[in-house]
């Protein structure tokens, strides 16, 4: 790990941190706020795989990990105005989200490196962006998994309702996955652009491309 990597470390564990404490509050009926921010995610990575490779991907993903969990952690012990900034379920799902989600996506951008430039870090994104959600929000909202933090009341996200209002009955917390889903994958769209802007001007400064 150098200095280099550094701006993509901290870019990734804000990311994180902020996320955690923004999907537990809700934008409208079926969004968190969190939905906003996380997908910035995949642009670092995307950003760093580029310009540096998927060894510095990797790298930036795994620290930028360790300290989004560990910030997050300690948001667990940090009391709002409606219990911890940050609870254990939503802690352990994003963490573990995050690492696969990201691992999959500097994979896949990787497997694609030699194509066209928007389609690495376009089908990569997508691809991370659907595992993650499906594995955030069963972790941190499902009834089923109750058992890794009892004394949370997560009760609100089972509520029985049509998904995202006219589809079929779903627990609430399906809802909010799949719109969730849907913002990531609008999301890794726009992102191309600031993808194509600072990979052009980091390269052009370094003559560094991977």
């Amino acid at each position: 790990m150098t200095r280099t990597y550094l701006p993509g470390v901290l870019a990734m564990a804000a990311i994180v941190v902020a996320s955690n404490i923004l999907v537990q509050f809700l934008f409208g009926q079926w969004l968190t706020w969190g939905a906003f921010t996380y997908p910035l995610a995949f642009l670092v990575t995307d950003i760093m795989n580029r310009v540096y490779g998927p060894k510095a991907a990797r790298q930036v993903v795994v620290i930028g990990f360790i300290f989004g969990v560990l910030c997050s952690l300690v948001g667990t012990q940090i009391m709002g105005e409606y219990g911890p900034l940050v609870t254990l379920r939503i802690a352990i799902g994003s963490g573990t989200a995050f690492l696969l989600a990201q691992l999959l996506d500097v994979a896949a951008f990787d497997a694609l490196r030699g194509g066209k430039w928007w389609r690495a870090p376009l089908v990569s994104t997508l691809l991370g962006a659907s595992l993650d959600s499906a594995i955030f929000f069963t972790i941190a909202f499902s009834g089923a998994l109750s058992f890794i933090e009892p004394s949370n009341d997560v009760s609100w996200a089972g509520e029985v309702l049509p998904l995202l209002g006219v589809g079929p009955a779903v627990p609430l917390w399906v809802s909010l996955a799949v719109a969730d889903w849907g913002v990531k994958l609008s999301l890794a769209l726009l992102a191309l652009i600031p993808f194509r802007i600072i990979v052009g001007r980091v390269t052009k400064n370094t003559q560094h491309f991977v």
